[in-house]
């Protein structure tokens, strides 16, 4: 071989390798950004997952609630036990076991924490028995090393005698919203988040599968249908704000009434999301080679029946895909969902499709612009959740269309 055609081929040999360590270094370099994002927001998510509770010993063994255990097992419990004195007796324990200061940096409702306990086991009602309870805001900010001097010095006092502890807080999963970071709960915003979701599913799915199928297989060829697919491209590059205005205007200007509630936002988030739907769908009916087709009408069938019948099913697999990115785009949205007042401070969950309601995204929006550092804590902590809300919504449609793939 001719020096120079060596030379030649040298050089390609060496592009080759240089290319093939570019793109290895491109893996490396966005998996150790994957890490480092993952590993930072899980370990501020840690604290946001925990609360700080005062350690004591709730004495009932003499007899001071004068409760009858059969109150415990209808629905107005709770009321039954705050009738018969329980926050009080609850207090009174605090202070007798930790002194008076401690006592009264119990939270408001930290009694029903105990409530809950006496209703689980009714024979705690003459019993002797440990209980952690939540303190305060300012304890909990005091813990953490903000807050007056005061509080920092009880803080300190009681964590040297191990009454002030950090506890994990199941609770943040079944609470609604509240004003202090230790008594929020992210399950309002995550029900409302799965409301919205269901909405923007049912309504995107089938209108976005639909119109890929009359553009691809039924449409005429002509300006008409060319000026709907540049507008369905165009929609699909649109600002979601855009969408939030049009919610508002048209959603909102109709059911006034139902504002921040789950349907107005699926619909918005569904408009968004069905351009994506119908650019996919598309390109998957596109993709199934007209053989299929042109069997199907050689043995007899239908032009409906082809393509409802063999072309959508083998086309499935790519709208299913086409479907996880719109909706992934569409969980994490907050600007459209903000238009239409999804923002507001709700502090029981949804118990419908037309109750007021927070998401997600929003929820965590609303938290990160606080000032106590407790709600940077649970702030990572809804990020977490709404990751693996991400994960799972995304797991369910892969696993249809893994399956739907296996068919072909």
């Amino acid at each position: 071989m001719s020096s120079p055609a060596s030379a030649r081929l040298k050089a390609r040999y060496a592009a080759e390798r240089r290319f093939k360590a570019f793109g290895l270094g491109a893996v490396v370099f966005s998996a150790l950004v994957l890490a480092f994002l993952l590993i930072s927001m899980t370990s501020n998510a840690v604290g946001g997952f925990t609360r700080a509770e005062l350690r004591f010993d709730l004495d009932l063994s003499s007899g001071v609630l004068t409760i009858d255990p059969a109150q415990l097992q209808g629905p107005g419990a709770m009321d039954a036990l705050k009738g018969a004195g329980l926050p009080d007796v609850v207090k009174f324990a605090a202070s007798k076991a930790l002194g008076a200061a401690a006592a009264d940096q119990l939270a408001d409702d930290a009694w029903k924490d105990a409530g809950k306990l006496l209703i689980k086991d009714p024979s705690r009602l003459t019993a002797r028995f440990p209980i952690s309870l939540p303190v305060s805001d300012s304890l909990a900010s005091a813990m953490r090393g903000d807050g007056t001097d005061g509080d920092k010095a009880l803080a300190a006092q009681l964590q040297a005698k191990r009454n002030l502890v950090r506890a994990a807080d199941w609770g943040f999963l079944s609470r609604g919203d509240a004003t202090g970071p230790q008594a929020v709960g992210i399950w309002g915003a995550l029900k409302g988040s799965m409301l919205t979701m269901l909405v923007t599913l049912l309504l995107a799915f089938p209108v976005g599968v639909f119109a890929a199928v009359y553009l691809e297989e039924f449409a005429p060829k002509h300006r008409f249908t060319e000026l709907i697919e540049v507008s369905i491209n165009n929609l699909a590059a649109v600002p979601s704000i855009i969408f939030g205005l049009l919610g508002l205007a048209v959603f909102l200007g109709l059911f006034p009434n139902w504002r921040s509630a789950p349907l107005i936002g699926g619909m918005t988030l569904a408009l968004m999301t069905m351009p994506v739907i119908v650019i996919s769908g598309r390109n998957a009916i596109k993709a199934v080679p007209p053989s299929i087709r042109d069997a199907a009408l050689a043995i007899g069938a239908s032009r409906v029946q082809t393509v409802f019948h063999h072309v959508l099913p083998l086309a499935l697999p790519g709208i299913l895909t086409g479907t996880i990115i719109g909706m992934a785009r569409a969980l994490g949205e907050t600007a459209p969902l903000l238009m239409i007042g999804m923002k507001a401070f709700v502090a029981s969950p949804p118990d419908s499709f037309t109750s007021p309601s927070s998401v997600l995204p929003v929820q965590i929006f609303l938290w990160s612009d606080e000032i106590d550092r407790g709600f940077v804590e649970r702030t990572s902590a809804a990020i977490i959740v709404l990751l693996a809300f991400l994960l799972v919504m995304n797991g369910m449609a892969i696993y249809l269309r893994n399956r739907f793939e296996n068919r072909w």
